[in-house]
């Protein structure tokens, strides 16, 4: 639930920044987002140009656009194996239509089994001090024709890990060098131009976590914080009136 929720934010999010445009943030020809829980259920959000879409993962749709709604696009999903949750409008940046699509599955392994993901392979087992491993190799794409575009050779794909608990280790690579982490601390970003991924360079994702979530333990700290707090009241409240009844007259005689 709670991973649903976060994606739900996502794509808000998406729409509502659909008509403007942030200088300060990496704009990503094609974007995955991987929002896994520590009980493997996984929602991935994708955000893309159509073009991107056509090239890399072969999709069958007019790449310009023209024709193309979201409840095409939804079908032609759907028709490959894909547990499709929503599909945005289609928005414009720099003379291309771009679309939010967001999937889920409730084994993070069986996300390959939807074709808009079937280039990943992915696993999510136990390991030692009860972590767990998170593994996920990207290998080529599914090429189709995305028509005449002007791509300038600097355009950018991102694979984002929205990770449900502490990170103990990862192989986050960049191309600006830095450590891929980002806002809360458990998002990562694996970064790659687009002409790479096109030529099927592969990417390795690697992360050790722990087995509990960053919320059940954050909610266990408030509850056990309530719990306390009651306790506290309960014994000043116990105090009080036990000092009024010591303090009483011993009692009275009627005249």
């Amino acid at each position: 639930m709670i991973v649903r929720l976060a994606a739900l934010a996502v794509c808000l999010a998406g729409v509502l920044t659909t008509a403007c445009t942030n200088p300060f943030v990496p704009h990503y020809e094609y974007e995955e987002q991987v929002y896994l829980s520590v009980d493997g259920h996984a929602t991935v959000v994708i955000d893309t140009s159509l073009p991107a879409l056509v090239a890399l993962r072969g999709v069958k749709i007019n790449p310009s656009g023209a024709g193309v709604d979201r409840t095409s696009i939804r079908e032609v999903l759907e028709a490959a194996g894909c547990r499709v949750d929503s599909v945005s409008r289609l928005w414009e940046r720099q003379d291309r239509q771009f679309v939010q699509i967001q999937v889920s599955a409730d084994a993070v392994q069986r996300l390959s089994d939807c074709g808009l993901l079937a280039w990943s392979k992915y696993s999510l087992a136990p390991i030692e001090d009860e972590g767990l491993g998170y593994l996920q190799s990207i290998g080529p794409p599914t090429p189709g024709d995305p028509g005449k575009v002007v791509w300038q050779g600097t355009e950018l794909v991102a694979f984002k890990m929205h990770l449900p608990s502490r990170i103990r280790f990862q192989n986050v690579k960049r191309l600006d060098g830095s450590n891929g982490t980002s806002e809360r601390g458990n998002i990562l970003t694996w970064e790659q131009r687009l002409s790479d991924r096109r030529a099927g360079v592969p990417v390795a994702i690697v992360v050790k976590m722990d087995g509990t979530s960053i919320l059940n333990t954050t909610l266990l700290i408030f509850a056990g914080a309530f719990v306390a707090a009651v306790l506290v009241l309960v014994s000043i409240i116990w105090w009080v009136v036990r000092k009024g009844r010591a303090r009483r007259p011993g009692g009275w005689k009627a005249r």
